[in-house]
């Protein structure tokens, strides 16, 4: 028998002939089998996801803006958001995907032996930076274009920015903290020059800075962990000797750090009031490091493509910008801010992964169709949206308070809520958007899992944001704090505000489940705490964690609720407020109800963690 094959350019290949064949004949035989032989695989290649312009994209996002922003500010808002997008796609990507690839390099002798302790970083890197100030990513918060809208309508374009910045975010949220701290002084005639390059459009001009609090013994705790030594120098500037153990973008410009200014025996006030506040150039106009010598570049488990240093400081030149052991209280105003950057990027990752497992269930083919035809895979990005969605309408209420807040027309119960929603929502987004990444990868199957597709990076850098700028638990407390220090004021504002937005929608036609949802937890929440007012101190603090989870889950029940309530809105509006407000609101009451908070729990979870027998049960 013979099996006839298909001919090639004229070439006989019948199989069963012997018959004599030139060497390129041959050759084109041989590609061909490999073609065939290859053609039962083909149907196992996957088509990469692929975005377009993400503002246009992004219809929560316009759906928003549309209902706040005045119609002129919205106009302009719109044209420059989809030039962004546009640049986004062909420009900023491409760039982000480069400063992956090129992570920063510390060299620390020249070839002749010379200490040189310079940290190289590559084009890509320093193009984003050219690229931040020519959109005015940090100027625009600050010429206030938009009055109160303009802080709003920057933290858009660094969200749109920030899954594409190839880690240029997190120096951008710490140029914004400095800035922010120096206008919160006045912009004092010395730090006129740097808050202007600070604030530049001018790439020639622009600025970044960093923010070097953390040393060896410290965390979150600056107040017992700061060692670093201030010596006042004749000419009013300080010398600063330390160890920065954890120095966020330490290639920047300048940075702000804390210090302890010794007495006049030379002894240093310990705790937070013994610290003060110090500006600092990290080079010289020669480019020569300012007395600061680096030791190494963390090795990071993500946000690798910005220099990360321990640092130590061998009588660095500094200006001490707060009054003398007030410098935690002045650092405050760039704590807020870097957090709701935190917030800005834990939104950002969110919607990025969302994104990618959307436009992938389009194109892959499993069991026979397509992932969106799989009910049970459209489920689990259905969930993963509406946690987006809720987080996302969490940063824009933050970022409107905010605003406000700078333009002075926040009224005394807008800063209290501000004050209260900064540390809830940069806690609860940080653990959403962990959760999110780590779902969306898993859609993807073991794709998700290959370095080169890009998602393990997004998945790597995401991870950071629950523990940047405060972990978990550290929020947590804080929350407790601004309760204590406004003597319950804040908790009465956010109790207020919350039953105001259900009030306006007690009417709404297919929302009132999710009404009684929200309606009931405040009820639970409002009876913890009178519960909670005659317990021990340690049962607040054993339920922060879920306090603050109760808190972020309630609030922004009402907020999805409110937004899906507003003309126009659409059925998928409706349907995300109630799935939202579906889950368990009140976390905080649930525990408490079980006995998680009683006394001896406390020592019960110490038994279970270190297995200590002879602790007791408890009651």
């Amino acid at each position: 028998d013979r099996c006839q094959m298909p001919s090639v350019k004229g070439i006989s290949t019948t199989v069963g002939q012997e018959q004599p064949v030139s060497p390129q004949e041959k050759q084109v035989l041989e590609d061909l089998e490999m073609s065939l032989a290859r053609r039962p695989t083909e149907t196992l290649f996957q088509e990469q996801p692929k975005t377009g312009n993400r503002y246009l994209e992004d219809t929560l996002l316009r759906s928003y803006l549309k209902t706040h922003l005045p119609p002129k500010v919205l106009e302009e808002v719109h044209q420059d958001l989809e030039r962004f997008g546009n640049r986004l796609l062909t420009e900023i990507e491409p760039l982000g995907w480069e400063c992956e690839l090129n992570p920063p390099v510390f060299r620390q002798f020249d070839a002749w032996g010379q200490r040189v302790d310079r940290i190289d970083t590559c084009s890509a890197w320093r193009r984003m930076k050219e690229i931040s100030a020519e959109e005015g990513l940090i100027a625009e918060a600050y010429e206030r274009r938009y009055s109160n809208w303009s802080r709003l309508y920057q933290a858009v374009k660094l969200y749109l920015f920030s899954t594409s910045s190839g880690g240029f975010n997190c120096p951008l949220a710490m140029t914004d903290g400095a800035a922010k701290v120096i206008e919160s002084l006045g912009i004092p005639g010395s730090l006129r020059s740097a808050f202007d390059c600070l604030t530049s459009r001018d790439p020639k001009k622009f600025w970044t800075s960093g923010q070097w609090m953390t040393e060896r013994r410290g965390g979150s705790d600056v107040a017992n962990g700061t060692e670093t030594v201030a010596r006042r120098q004749p000419d009013g500037t300080y010398r600063l000797y330390g160890f920065k153990w954890f120095t966020s973008a330490a290639d920047s410009d300048v940075t702000l750090t804390l210090a302890r200014i010794p007495d006049a025996e030379g002894q240093c006030p310990q705790g937070s009031r013994g610290l003060s506040l110090f500006f600092l150039r990290v080079r010289d106009e020669q480019g020569k490091l300012n007395n600061i010598q680096v030791q190494r570049l963390k090795d990071k488990l993500g946000t690798r493509q910005m220099a990360t240093a321990e640092l130590w400081l061998q009588g660095a030149r500094a200006e001490l910008i707060s009054a003398e052991g007030r410098g935690v209280a002045s650092i405050s105003n760039m704590l807020n801010i870097t957090r709701i950057h935190n917030v800005i990027g834990a939104v950002a990752s969110m919607r990025r992964m969302i994104s990618l497992s959307r436009e992938y269930a389009r194109r892959r083919v499993a069991f026979g169709k397509l992932l969106k035809d799989h009910p049970l895979h459209m489920q689990t990005i259905a969930r993963m949206e509406v946690q987006w969605r809720g987080a996302f309408l969490l940063l824009m209420e933050v970022v409107r308070l905010l605003g406000l807040a700078e333009t002075n027309l926040a009224s005394e119960q807008d800063q209290l809520l501000l004050r209260l929603l900064i540390p809830v929502a940069k806690l609860y987004t940080g653990k959403q958007a962990t959760a999110v990444a780590v779902e969306a990868m898993e859609s993807f199957g073991g794709q998700g899992y290959m370095e080169d597709t890009g998602v393990p990076i997004i998945l790597r850098d995401t991870l950071v944001l629950s523990i940047w700028e405060g972990t978990t638990n550290i929020l947590s407390l804080d929350v407790l704090r601004s309760l204590a220090k406004s003597q319950g004021q804040v908790m009465a504002v956010f109790l207020s505000t919350v039953q105001k937005k259900l009030e306006l929608l007690s009417g709404t036609a297919g929302l009132a489940p999710a009404v009684q949802r929200v309606r009931g937890a405040m009820g639970s929440l409002t009876q913890f705490l009178e519960k909670a007012g005659s317990e021990p101190t340690v049962t607040m603090e054993l339920a922060a964690r879920d306090f603050s989870y109760s808190l972020a889950r309630i609030y922004t029940g009402a907020l999805l609720m409110e937004h899906a309530a507003r003309p126009g809105a659409s059925c998928t509006d409706t349907c995300a407020a109630l799935r939202w407000c579906n889950q368990e609101l009140c976390p905080v009451a649930v525990e408490s109800g079980s006995g998680s908070y009683r006394a001896g729990a406390a020592l019960q979870d110490s038994a279970l963690v270190y297995g200590d027998s002879t602790v007791g049960q408890g009651d």
